[in-house]
């Protein structure tokens, strides 16, 4: 069983780094408290592989000191639980700017201390704990995607590739646009097999439906358009950083034309080496 124990400065993306490596697999804990660490290591043991991966996230919000944390650690090592530190870091620059922008108070900036003065007693009371750290990083340039970068190339065990999950959704607009959704597109200016009774029953999943759709000019010119549109943006989403992405596809009642050009786009995303799903949210009302 391995432990990553994140640490370091107020406001410099310890929690941004819990997150990146939640998706790498890791267990994360936010301010465990360090009596419970060892325990923790523990029950890890016992469930045989199920928390394999841990990261504990402490700072200066505990009321233990570090001398506490290093004794809990050397415990756990004992146990046969090997650690190591991860120590995030930015310049007080940079951290009085974040905090500017969040509104929030940084934890040492009581009795009416300055900014600076807090950020700069947090580092000598850190000071013990990033002489002790196996990694540190400096957040201060860093946007989210090369902050996912770093972590990547050090806790993944290989050089992986960032990639996105990719969700297509048919709805209809008559039930209101989906909350979930990061770009919507609508094609209610497509001809509509509703008014044709012997599809009027029937769903863009039936192959006569999509024929009826598909051999419109306007239907194909608009897939082409599209597909070349997402083609151009999932690579500069990855690039940014961003793992999920919602595209939303709407027609009046969401049972005819959504779907069937929900399922075309669905099944291109996977062609172009993207996971994806599709998901028809009113096709059954």
């Amino acid at each position: 069983m391995k432990f990553l124990v994140i640490s370091g400065l107020s406001g410099a993306g310890k929690s941004r780094t819990a997150a990146v490596l939640e998706d790498l697999g890791f267990y994360c804990v936010d301010n465990m408290p360090v009596v419970l660490m060892p325990k923790f290591a523990q029950l890890g043991i016992e469930t045989r592989g199920r928390y394999d991966r841990v990261a504990l996230v402490t700072d200066i919000r505990g009321r233990e000191g570090f001398d506490e944390l290093f004794a809990a650690l050397d415990k756990m090592r004992d146990m046969g639980c090997d650690y190591e530190i991860l120590f995030i870091e930015a310049s007080e620059e940079t951290i009085i700017r974040r905090y500017k922008e969040t509104r929030r108070r940084h934890p040492l900036d009581v009795g009416g201390i300055s900014m600076e003065t807090a950020i700069r007693r947090e580092k000598r009371v850190l000071a013990s704990l990033r002489e002790r750290a196996d990694y540190i990083i400096d957040t201060s340039n860093y946007t989210l995607a090369q902050l996912q970068d770093h972590l990547y190339k050090l806790f993944s065990g290989k050089n992986q590739e960032r990639s996105i999950n990719v969700s297509v959704m048919s709805f209809g607009f008559k039930y209101g646009l989906p909350k979930e959704a990061d770009l919507v597109f609508d094609v209610r200016f497509l001809r509509n097999p509703y008014y044709i009774p012997e599809l009027k029953e029937k769903t863009g999943l039936d192959s006569d439906v999509r024929e009826y759709i598909f051999q419109s000019p306007q239907t194909a010119e608009f897939m082409g358009l599209l597909k070349s549109m997402i083609s151009f943006l999932l690579p500069q989403y990855v690039e940014e950083g961003k793992q999920y992405l919602c595209i939303a596809i709407g027609c009046t009642g969401g049972h005819h034309r959504s779907v069937a050009l929900a399922q075309e786009l669905a099944e291109f995303v996977k062609e172009s080496g993207y996971s994806s799903e599709v998901l028809h949210r009113d096709m059954e009302k």
